[in-house]
């Protein structure tokens, strides 16, 4: 052994044996052997993890390797409100639209797309839909129409290189509302095509009574509450339910779920 580390008869070892006398490659394994009871290669461990994380390698391989690998790149979670009342209005509008792009390798935020969309069948918000949401009258006044922002979620989605056919993504949802009813709803209403990304997703309620056990009758409240987790900002908001499914998301995967589609395809 060279140095107190081991390093150059360890590196021997490993990658010179199949060209190593036997009977030198045994006696090589009996000196090195007390290294292992010694902890110099615990040692040797942390200098070899010091240098990664100076190339910036350390938390995104702390993080890799604290869950098994997910089945996609990423995760686009998606969480919309709607023009609402009671009795509930028709049709319902979009009024917010958020999505936060989720690395499948560490279930970290990557990237966030958000805005407001004017509603043009029930242009005033009613009390109820505000007090519900959060959403008063000047955030969606002179914002863009759905129309225009399903064209900049495209570009966003292509800005992302989310569009790359080699790239595996998926919408995620608290309950299947948002893409089986909502936004195909409205798009059929206004004559708009709905692009095939938004026709496959995973229902985070179902995800999360596969993991758990026990479905979350009270949805993100119940999810919360079951993982000992806080609750992020306030219900309803649709930026900061879609940052509690990422934090759920995220506790899961670290307890070892893998994620599946839960749509049925169109």
């Amino acid at each position: 052994v060279s140095d107190a580390s081991g390093c150059s008869m360890i590196a021997l070892l490993h990658t010179g044996a199949a060209k190593f006398p036997q009977n030198l490659l045994s006696r090589s394994r009996q000196a090195v052997s007390p290294l292992f009871s010694a902890g110099v290669l615990k040692g040797f461990s942390s200098i070899v993890s010091r240098k990664l994380a100076s190339h910036g390698f350390g938390a995104s391989m702390a993080a890799m390797s604290s869950f098994p690998p997910q089945r996609y790149h990423y995760f686009l979670v998606l969480d919309f409100e709607a023009t609402c009342d009671k009795p509930q209005i028709h049709p319902q509008e979009i009024i917010e639209f958020p999505i936060l792009k989720l690395n499948g390798r560490t279930m970290e935020i990557e990237s966030t797309f958000h805005m407001y969309v004017q509603p043009v069948v029930h242009p005033q918000l009613t009390p109820f839909c505000t007090e519900l949401t959060g959403i008063i009258q000047g955030m969606v006044d002179g914002q863009p129409s759905l129309q225009q922002v399903l064209e900049r979620v495209d570009e966003w989605m292509a800005k992302e290189g989310l569009l790359d056919p080699s790239v595996k993504s998926i919408f995620v949802t608290c309950g299947d509302w948002d893409l089986k009813v909502m936004l195909p709803g409205q798009c059929q209403y206004l004559g708009l095509p709905v692009a095939d990304y938004f026709k496959q997703w995973i229902n985070l309620k179902k995800a999360y009574s596969f993991a758990m056990g026990s479905w979350p009758k009270n949805g993100l409240l119940d999810m919360n509450k079951g993982l000992n987790l806080q609750h992020i900002g306030r219900p309803h908001s649709g930026i900061d339910d879609c940052k509690n499914i990422a934090n759920i998301m995220k506790t899961l995967a670290h307890r070892g779920f893998i994620f599946k589609q839960t749509s049925k395809p169109f």
